[in-house]
């Protein structure tokens, strides 16, 4: 229990009942995905939600039976008060990271752009910053503030609500109609779009992993790697692209050559690694080439236009699925290991390519 991370969590009720109603075609907000969600994180020890009660009294029950203790910021009547329930959240949460120092974890439950200083200040106690929002309804200025960010509608449990599509089929006046209704319904899966951002996926997680094999002399872990891509991209979850798990993901990427996994210092955080051999190695053969085949044997190539020529031999070609930010990086990599000789030209103003014998 003591490698326990503690939780302290914050509601902005209003805000978050609001956004779900008002962007989730009318369905409530459920607390029970949020609760589980932070379970996998640690022990939630405090849980706190701020608002008028009055205006939410189904709420209040739920609530109350998952233990939240409610906080009342009563709306006088014909005088505004928007940001009552916003400061009361902020000051109660900074006097618990003073008071509660076993407190490691603070959950700032709402999309509102204004506790962005509060999740600044909580980071700058050392405390580790999740906030969840509902993404319509979530300002684009707080994500990034936190350490990692949980959008409601992606969580396991949460409601999928009825599209308008299927809430006007009772009208069932002219056969066809119904159909192309279904028909629009389905290409729009997330899973159809996965391929897609797996690929994607894919260069990040080169990236990252070329960025932090050059940045430390250690070795690079799966949690090592998570914890990264979750500074780069708060709102990253590996659920978003089909996978369960976060090692599930790294075997299919090893699968692809994309990484190399082998056993790490603790069982189920293995090292992670970008191969040295194979897909590397290939894609310098084929630069050398390419560059043998526009010069014949003899003479030079310019930098400029040359990607375009090695994706004509090999359309899958990408040198960022290789660890390089860029394709003049992956060109010196090659000089480096005597594929390719690169100098610049003044002349030319671009970098010139030879050719090293075989």
């Amino acid at each position: 229990m003591d490698q326990e991370d503690r939780i302290a969590l914050f509601l902005d009720y209003e805000n978050l009942a609001l956004g779900a109603r008002d962007h989730r075609g009318g369905v409530a907000f459920d607390f029970r995905p949020v609760a589980d969600a932070l379970a996998e994180r640690g022990r939630v020890v405090v849980r706190r939600a701020y608002a008028d009660w009055s205006y939410f009294d189904e709420d209040r029950r739920m609530l109350t039976r998952s233990h939240v203790e409610l906080i009342e910021i009563p709306q006088r009547m014909g005088a505004s008060r928007k940001n009552a329930a916003d400061i009361k959240m902020a000051v109660d949460a900074v006097e618990l990271a003073f008071e509660r120092d076993y407190i490691s974890t603070f959950v700032i439950c709402t999309g509102d752009s204004d506790f962005t200083p509060l999740v600044h200040k909580l980071r700058e106690l050392n405390k580790r910053v999740i906030g969840v929002g509902v993404e319509k309804s979530t300002s684009a200025l707080l994500p990034p503030a936190c350490d990692e960010f949980l959008f409601y509608d992606r969580l396991e449990g949460v409601e999928i609500p009825e599209t308008r599509g299927r809430r006007g089929r009772p009208a069932r006046l002219p056969s066809p109609e119904p159909q192309p209704a279904e028909r629009e319904l389905e290409p729009q899966p997330a899973e159809e779009e996965a391929p897609r951002d797996v690929d994607t996926l894919a260069v990040l997680v080169a990236q990252t992993v070329a960025g932090l094999q050059g940045s430390s002399s250690g070795a690079v872990t799966a949690s090592t790697l998570k914890r990264t891509l979750l500074r780069k991209d708060p709102t990253f979850s590996e659920s978003d692209y089909g996978f369960r798990t976060f090692g599930e993901l790294l075997r299919h990427l090893a699968g692809q050559n994309v990484i190399e996994l082998a056993e790490g210092p603790a069982k189920g955080d293995p090292e992670v690694s970008l191969p040295e051999r194979g897909d590397r190695e290939t894609a310098f053969a084929l630069l050398h080439s390419v560059v043998v085949d526009l010069t014949g044997g003899a003479g030079a190539v310019a930098l400029s236009g040359l990607k375009n020529q090695l994706r004509r031999a090999r359309p899958d070609f990408s040198e960022k699925k290789l660890g390089y930010r860029s394709f003049l990086q992956f060109c010196k990599a090659a000089a480096t290991s005597g594929v390719v000789e690169l100098r610049w030209s003044a002349e030319d103003d671009d970098y010139l390519l030879t050719a090293t014998a075989a």
